[in-house]
């Protein structure tokens, strides 16, 4: 039974929550990060033991719990104009906590764990049957800073003409823009066969997340002394990551979203995160 990972997230995410607190003096941080980081600790517990749907069931929980909860009911917007918004007010609100901890800060420890576990556009893709790619993949992967940079230009011109009721604006911005999404993320799985085409080409948070993921203490290892060289961890990764080099300039290495197929489908047991 492999409990080290869970622990050590699970410690983590506890550390983050009463910082905080401490901090801020605001209680939800602490029920807020204890929840996620509970349900990422015992997604990766199930998944690295064997249980084929646990990360799905955990996705399905966090994710839902930061869209409906926090986004919808709680009117936050927490895409990527929602934090430009915040950020730009200078308030430290839940979008710019949201981004700092799951996506600049967090990814040097736990990479693109953010989008194997928590991701609420992901936690639909994933129920799709393209669960590894069909294809190869495509060179698209500009898409994603001309996005990044077109909605930092979007929310600018929101303060530049001062628009009002810039609340209201960016809460409508957060729901049509996760139907969008949805839109284009279903669109491009069914018509690419992979279920994370739109997190490779299109989605913009990447631009923070490859950054900082490159440097993850988390990380998928091999032990070369029991790998026989199948290639089974090759096939079944979705982000199309180099497994068998351990090197942190491995192809598409800083795309692992730790959803570990590769941990439960070697035959010889020599992954390991």
């Amino acid at each position: 039974m492999r409990i080290k990972g869970p622990i050590f997230i699970e410690t983590i995410f506890l550390l983050i929550a009463f910082s905080i607190y401490f901090f801020s003096g605001n209680v939800f941080f602490i029920y807020n990060f204890a929840f996620i980081g509970t349900s990422v600790a015992v997604g990766v517990f199930l998944t690295q033991n064997g249980y084929k749907f646990g990360r799905n069931i955990i996705m399905l929980a966090v994710g839902s719990y930061i869209l409906i909860y926090v986004g919808i009911l709680g009117r936050e917007n927490l895409l990527l104009s929602g934090f430009w918004y915040y950020l730009f007010l200078g308030v430290f609100e839940a979008a710019v906590v949201h981004y700092l901890i799951a996506k600049i800060a967090g990814p040097f420890i736990f990479g693109r764990g953010w989008c194997g576990y928590a991701c609420w556009t992901a936690m639909i893709l994933d129920l799709l049957p393209y669960k590894t790619p069909a294809n190869e993949r495509k060179n698209w992967g500009y898409v994603r800073y001309v996005l990044f940079a077109s909605i930092l230009c979007l929310v600018s011109a929101l303060f530049i003409f001062k628009v009002n009721h810039l609340d209201n604006v960016l809460f409508y911005m957060f729901v049509i823009g996760n139907v969008i999404y949805y839109v284009l993320g279903i669109f491009l799985a069914y018509k690419l066969k992979d279920n994370r085409a739109f997190c490779k080409y299109v989605c913009p948070i990447t631009v923070f997340l490859k950054m900082s993921s490159y440097f993850s203490l988390l990380r998928v290892k091999v032990n070369r002394d029991k790998c026989n060289e199948c290639g089974k961890c090759m096939k079944r990764c979705p982000m199309d990551v180099e497994i068998l080099n351990n090197s942190r300039k491995r192809k598409n290495g800083t795309e692992c979203i730790l959803c570990l197929n590769c941990v439960m489908d070697c035959p010889k047991k020599a992954i390991s995160i």
